[in-house]
């Protein structure tokens, strides 16, 4: 277990969320964003929800982060986009106070037959900038243990640079439980030009068989030492929750140390193994 270093300084990070369905799930966010608001995070970032095709939910939760007086990020997917379309949804970001972006391709929707006028997130962080110069600070996704898209890790690699290379300001990792691999990541993308700042993700482990299920969908690996004592954990709540906040914080401590630029926690829309994450860390 990690004990906090109070001669360890405190590193900035920011909170992702997806944007809820139902009343009762925007009223629970507003609750939860409170509770995490006196971490002082840098910003937030609303991702477009499972299976989102719309990007309404995901608006009017950045317009809610704003107004509380917290920057906040919309994530932005291309896929099936006209650039006509992005050049009218860039306007209405502005509109809306709006002054960051995550810039992701999107998955493409089932049945859909093609890719609209963008192919790739490095042609739209391009398009970002040769429309709106730099108005918008533009974070990245990175995956220090490839894409679960990409041909090999070689082809992620440059495939990372070009988007860096088209304008990127910082990228943020798949969430990952083998901090070499990230560190592994970091030094091979600065040989290959790409300076910015990596950010990690971070992914509290609450529920044992939900965090296989998206980290096999995503290409994260959960190492074999933990996955077997999950499993052990069987029902047990509470031991899970326990093993996975040491885990976590054991994670974030090594990075802090390693002099990570900032950590980044998907939320999941809770507020207690996030805090609790924090206060391990002396913030």
């Amino acid at each position: 277990m990690t004990t906090p270093d109070p001669t360890q300084s405190r590193l900035p990070i920011s909170l992702e969320f997806f944007p809820p369905k139902t009343p009762e799930g925007a009223d629970k966010l507003t609750a939860v964003r409170q509770q995490l608001y006196p971490l002082q995070p840098e910003y937030c970032s609303v991702t477009y929800g499972a299976g989102g095709s719309t990007q309404d939910g995901t608006i009017q939760t950045v317009r809610a982060i704003l107004a509380e007086g917290c920057d906040a990020a919309p994530h932005f997917s291309c896929i099936g986009a006209s650039k006509a379309s992005v050049r009218e949804q860039l306007a209405q970001f502005k509109a809306d106070g709006i002054k960051r972006i995550v810039a992701l391709r999107g998955d493409l929707p089932s049945g859909y037959g093609g890719f609209g006028e963008f192919k790739y997130a490095s042609e739209l962080v391009a398009f970002i900038r040769e429309e709106t110069g730099s108005h918008f600070h533009i974070e990245v996704g990175a995956y220090p243990e490839m894409h679960p898209q990409a041909r090999n890790p070689q082809a992620d690699l440059q495939a990372y640079v070009t988007k860096v290379k088209a304008g990127a300001d910082v990228a943020i990792t798949q969430y990952f439980f083998n901090a070499d691999a990230y560190f592994r990541f970091v030094e091979d993308a600065e040989k290959a030009g790409a300076t910015i700042p990596v950010v990690p993700g971070i992914m509290p482990i609450t529920n044992a068989s939900q965090l296989i299920r998206f980290s096999d969908a995503c290409g994260a690996e959960v190492p074999r030492w933990i996955r077997t004592r999950l499993e052990g954990f069987g029902d047990d709540k509470a031991s899970i929750q326990a093993f996975g906040l040491d885990v976590v914080t054991d994670l974030c401590d090594q990075l802090r140390c390693a002099g990570v630029p900032g950590l980044h926690f998907y939320t999941m829309n809770q507020a207690t193994t996030v805090k609790a994450i924090c206060a391990r860390l002396g913030w």
